[in-house]
């Protein structure tokens, strides 16, 4: 398949072309949306273990005896008093408490924090960080130099026993990291994800990836996954994609996640927060499922009754459940649990019923 030779290219991308994997743009990068196939990636990552590249996400780090003091001002997860190698998710807000992006932050010593973003939003994250920093931090984007490769499934905990050692990964707790040697490489593994099974996500020299992408992928317990599966994987579980179900134009509140937001510290865009909660939102993010295989995608209308409540953000077919499902604003008074609207598009009309995320109940 020809690739704009203006896209970027992973530390992978060799290794994708040889597995045979259909490449698309992705954020300005050139990447796997498939392989073997969706369905068939997709099951296999709820049954065994995939692997996805994910070297194209950023990664800064800020630095400097003010380093916990900023970033606990600059994102709504609460950074005061968490543990080094421990990592929380959270948001970064502008003045209007609209997302600029979701991220995880990761405290790897008292003045040194990992912060891991979209590659959307790397410049406007970077300059939005390094604008809001005092003079005792520094931020370094070393986001070409770090490569970042997800190990995801019910057997990804096997896969990295056997590489790491038993004491290593099993002391390794949820949203916490720990450094170690896989094959000889130096990483930084932490127990996150985005398909809501367990697994480790594996941060290493760019120049490695190619070597632990071979190793983990020798035996039949481990596939390489795209980005179709990543997509259906976390819509099962309701996860949200930024640029898609959320993004600046709203807020942690519309879009159901005030959970990873902390209103009992300072942030920027707090007080803008706090005032469209005293006011009341407006519409809100939740879920649909369709009465068939058939799902709506980004943009179709959300219908109750022949009026228009509302837009689909994300949608899919879910391998497990065998139906269409997805996620959508509708107007605050037409959400509910159960009930009935109609996705259409042009001449497409689907019916469905509102759900609230997650749709899979997974091990995790």
């Amino acid at each position: 398949m020809s690739i704009d030779t203006a896209l970027k290219k992973t530390p992978l991308y060799n290794k994708h072309l040889e597995a045979g994997a259909r490449m698309v743009p992705f954020a300005g990068w050139s990447m796997p949306v498939q392989y073997t196939g969706i369905i068939e990636e997709h099951l296999h990552t709820r049954s065994r273990a995939s692997l996805f590249d994910i070297c194209h996400m950023s990664e800064f780090f800020v630095k400097g005896p003010s380093a916990e003091k900023d970033v606990d001002a600059l994102v709504t997860c609460c950074i005061d008093g968490l543990g080094v190698g421990k990592c929380r998710y959270g948001f970064l807000l502008n003045n209007d408490g609209v997302i600029i992006d979701d991220m995880i932050v990761f405290k790897i010593t008292p003045e040194e924090f990992m912060i891991v973003g979209n590659s959307g939003t790397r410049k406007k994250d970077s300059e939005w960080i390094r604008t809001h920093l005092s003079q005792g931090s520094d931020l370094f984007d070393d986001s070409n130099n770090i490569a970042k490769i997800d190990l995801q499934g019910p057997r990804s905990m096997e896969v990295m026993r056997f590489l790491a050692g038993d004491p290593v990964i099993r002391g390794l707790g949820r949203f916490s990291f720990a450094r170690t040697r896989l094959t000889g490489i130096n990483t930084m593994v932490s127990r996150t994800g985005y398909t809501g099974e367990n697994g480790y996500e594996i941060f290493l020299p760019a120049a490695e990836a190619g070597k632990l992408w071979d190793v983990l992928t020798r035996g039949d317990s481990v596939k390489p996954a795209g980005l179709g599966a990543r997509d259906s994987l976390r819509l099962e579980i309701g996860y949200s994609l930024y640029g898609h179900d959320i993004d600046d134009t709203h807020t942690p509140a519309e879009a159901g996640l005030m959970r990873f937001v902390h209103l009992e510290k300072e942030f920027i865009g707090r007080e803008r927060l706090l005032k469209q909660l005293r006011k009341g939102i407006k519409s809100v993010l939740t879920g649909f499922i369709c009465s068939g295989r058939r799902s709506a995608r980004e943009h179709y209308r959300v219908t109750s009754r022949g009026r228009e409540v509302g837009v689909v953000t994300s949608g899919a077919f879910s391998p497990c459940l065998k139906r269409g499902i997805g996620l959508c604003y509708v107007d605050k008074d037409a959400a509910g649990e159960g009930k009935d609207v109609v996705l259409i598009n042009e001449k497409i009309e689907i019916n469905a019923k509102l759900k609230t995320p997650p749709f899979l109940k997974t091990g995790n």
